[in-house]
């Protein structure tokens, strides 16, 4: 497809059209009510989307993916969000994903992608690690070779859905060089494997999603490893920029501004009104920078610059949208439900649920400035880039 403005158009139309009609109404719902998701629920998201063969974003159409174009995935991401479809897990299918497409051998594409694209197959992604911070070359998970194995010992953190997942891709150490940034490989794990344990992390919004995966003398194949040993610093940083990119989720930000909006308009308290109004312009005013500025390098080979102040930009305003959702909350801000429960909006009947999940939502949106490279990493990085 060429990027006419009548086939984009069209293009639109037709995924608008399926998140109304063929997409799972039962998550739409679910999502609606700020019900927690269950795996079940993520399955039945990503087969619908497999089915309409919607599913393998950003993946060449050769190896099962849509083939589409940077602006229609970009479109197909704002439609994604608008419609309250559940966010695609970003570890299988926009991490782990294009990397084995690029760099994997052929007998990697046929056990994994299908694996993936059929939702058989749930990853986590190995990368943080206990006391190495936002240093990710300084991690000490060993792989040694012994034969055509692996034998790996050490430890990930604050690994996204390690407890669904059973497949994880680490950044090991194979051998000690002189630059810290050597000597990587990335190397993938079956979770079922004797030695791999994983400890749920609770975290303060109530959710259980992050954890702890130990690794007790694990032996794996070498034929498990992708691409060259001790290159996967490399591979680590191709699948970064795809990473710090997936937060700009510009279609949901501009839905929780519109329902901001919807709130503030209910609101009877003129001067306190006048403030949060302002407030939400200006956090308006900032998303449309911010996606003008990710225009501006669809398509592109992005430099590790402009993707660390994307990404700075895109968790920033997160931030700033839950933190004034908090504010138009006002005293409902206090109740925190458990969303795990089917009726949790029928607890507090008198508090409305958007209220209810605005401090739950600020909660966890304060990580997204440390995951993914934490703020003070991207500074660094642009700093670098701006220096020479």
């Amino acid at each position: 497809m060429s990027d006419s403005p009548e086939q984009l158009a069209e293009f639109r139309d037709e995924v608008r059209n399926f998140f109304a009609t063929d997409y799972p109404q039962s998550v739409r719902e679910k999502i609606a009510r700020g019900q927690r998701l269950e795996k079940a629920d993520q399955i039945l998201s990503q087969q619908a989307l497999n089915a309409k063969g919607w599913f393998g974003v950003g993946w060449p159409k050769e190896d099962g993916g849509t083939g589409w174009s940077a602006v229609e995935r970009y479109i197909f991401d704002q439609e994604l969000d608008l419609a309250g479809a559940a966010p695609i897990i970003p570890m299988s299918v926009i991490y782990i994903g294009p990397i084995v497409c690029a760099f994997g051998t052929p007998e990697q594409k046929a056990r994994w992608l299908s694996g993936i694209l059929e939702s058989r197959d749930f990853w986590a992604q190995g990368y943080s690690e206990p006391e190495s911070g936002s240093d990710l070359a300084s991690l000490r998970l060993s792989a040694v070779r012994d034969g055509d194995d692996y034998i790996i010992n050490g430890a990930k953190i604050w690994t996204s859905g390690a407890h669904w997942a059973n497949w994880i891709f680490c950044l090991a150490r194979t051998s000690k060089e002189a630059r810290k940034q050597d000597g990587i490989s990335m190397i993938c794990v079956p979770m079922d494997q004797p030695g791999v344990t994983v400890h749920p992390i609770p975290l303060i919004d109530g959710s259980a999603e992050l954890n702890r995966v130990e690794f007790d003398n694990v032996r794996v194949p070498a034929e498990f490893r992708i691409g060259d040993e001790g290159r996967g610093w490399y591979y680590a940083n191709v699948l970064l920029k795809n990473e710090r990119l997936s937060y700009a989720h510009i279609g949901a930000k501009r839905r929780d501004i519109e329902r901001l909006r919807a709130r503030l308009a209910q609101w009877n308290e003129s001067g306190e009104k006048a403030a949060l109004v302002h407030k939400l312009a200006s956090i308006e005013a900032k998303l449309d920078v911010i996606e003008t500025a990710i225009l501006r390098v669809l398509g592109t080979d992005m430099e590790m610059s402009t993707a660390a102040f994307l990404k700075i930009a895109c968790t920033e305003c997160a931030q700033a949208i839950t933190a004034l959702a908090v504010d138009i909350a006002g005293p409902a801000r206090a109740a925190m439900p458990d969303r795990s429960l089917a009726d949790w909006d029928k607890i507090a009947p008198l508090v409305p649920p958007a209220c209810a999940i605005a401090p739950q939502s600020y909660f966890f949106e304060r990580a997204q400035t440390i995951y993914g490279g934490s703020t003070e990493i991207q500074k660094n990085i642009m700093w670098r880039a701006i220096s020479g």
